[in-house]
């Protein structure tokens, strides 16, 4: 292989190898459209890598047939030194062939056969995944879903959840479309309870895909959720389906705890017992410290506080992740223990608090190398209770002093 001469014309300039599917550019000089389409998309500057001039990332990428017919008959004549032969490149996807597909949703018999095709498609490449997106196909199968939640059809949730899961975008046409569906939420949920062949598959895509909803909805459909989306939420958050159906779970949660009455709604699901049990048994990091976070919103309302405290390792859990996640769980985990001692401080609470170590944390908080507020805030629940704390060793110098750094 080594002994063969390649003709220099035949080598993209970009990857120095072979190519497979030659596409000149606007420009005049011919690549391998692979490595030009991975330019284009990952370059901060859209220039042609070889003559500098502007090659803007929406550029037309001509195929050059000629050259590819002479790569592949020189790859021939090479076989018997050991060249491979190059295959026929991919025919690139039109606009016009993603609308007939489009069309054919409405037809009961293609609309299978339409989704299968645009699965593939989505999955191949960035361009044709972008070819999808601009030929509308993301609000086409949102409609599809929803089309799907009200008349009881099933067959087609894989396949539509995959295609969405990988091309949507949170551009202003789908932010309209999913505010003016306030069902989209609900089909979501529906599709998260029903039996599919490949479930992980279908909860993960789904779960990614209903917390880009959350992230454009409006507070107005945000207030409005119903008790049975939190309760999937925490199902989802019990099964472990997935590291990534998870993180969703906890990010929804975090985003929708803040509107109207949805803390009460997660409190009626019993969340903060779960979160704590979940907690226990040592996710991966970034899983605690959403967590806790989550754990923080909830504490700040009375049911939440009832709800910690109900738990027998709720104070215990909290305190053993002080300074040993992330700077972020530290401020978290110091207000859950800030509203709890605040607003309530039974001397049950305060003695438990001492005596699973939360007030020693506290105190080594104060001699870490944490941001100043979340140091303020330490300080402020030691002084709090030092009536009945100050017997511990490592709190007296911290309630004497205004302590500085």
């Amino acid at each position: 292989m080594d002994e063969i001469e390649i003709p220099q014309y035949f080598i993209c300039p970009i990857s120095l190898q072979i190519m497979k599917d030659p596409v000149t550019a606007v420009t005049g000089i011919t690549y391998d459209r692979e490595s030009i389409e991975q330019w284009l998309k990952t370059s901060k500057h859209t220039t042609c890598p070889v003559t500098k001039q502007a090659l803007p990332s929406d550029s037309d990428l001509t195929p050059n047939h000629t050259l590819w017919r002479l790569i592949q008959a020189w790859s021939a004549a090479n076989a018997s030194n050991g060249m491979d032969l190059i295959p026929t490149p991919k025919t690139p996807v039109s606009k016009s062939r993603v609308v007939k597909l489009i069309r054919d949703f409405g037809v009961p018999s293609l609309y299978m056969n339409a989704l299968k095709k645009m699965e593939v498609l989505a999955e191949d490449n960035e361009r044709k995944r972008k070819c999808l997106e601009e030929a509308g196909v993301p609000k086409a199968v949102i409609l599809l879903l929803i089309t799907c939640h009200r008349q009881g059809k099933i067959s087609c949730l894989e396949q539509a959840s995959r295609i969405l899961h990988l091309i949507w975008t949170p551009c202003s046409e789908i932010k309209a479309l999913v505010n003016q569906n306030c069902d989209f939420i609900d089909c979501l949920t529906w599709i998260l309870l029903c039996e599919t062949e490949n479930p992980v598959i279908v909860t993960t895509h789904v779960m990614v895909i209903l917390k880009r909803v959350i992230e454009v909805t409006n507070s107005r459909l945000l207030e409005k959720l119903k008790p049975e989306f939190f309760k999937q939420m925490l199902r989802v958050l019990k099964s472990k389906t997935s590291q990534q159906a998870t993180k969703s779970a906890l990010h929804i949660l975090i985003q929708t705890c803040q509107w109207g009455r949805n803390k009460s709604k997660m409190m009626d699901a019993n969340a903060i017992f779960e979160l704590i049990e979940f907690e226990l048994e040592k996710p991966e990091k970034h899983v605690t410290e959403l967590i806790i976070n989550l754990l923080a919103h909830l504490c700040s309302c009375a049911d939440g506080r009832a709800q910690f405290l109900g738990h027998a390792g709720s104070i215990a859990m909290v305190a053993k992740r002080i300074l040993k996640v992330s700077p972020a769980t530290d401020d978290r985990a110091v207000q859950i223990l800030k509203s709890i001692s605040k607003y309530a401080a039974t001397k049950h609470v305060l003695v438990e608090m001492l005596k699973v170590e939360a007030v020693t944390k506290l105190c080594m908080v104060m001699q870490a190398d944490c941001a100043a507020y979340v140091k303020e805030k330490a300080r402020g629940i030691l002084r709090l209770h030092s009536n009945l704390w100050n017997g511990s060793p490592c709190i007296a110098v911290y309630l004497l002093t205004r302590y500085q750094r």
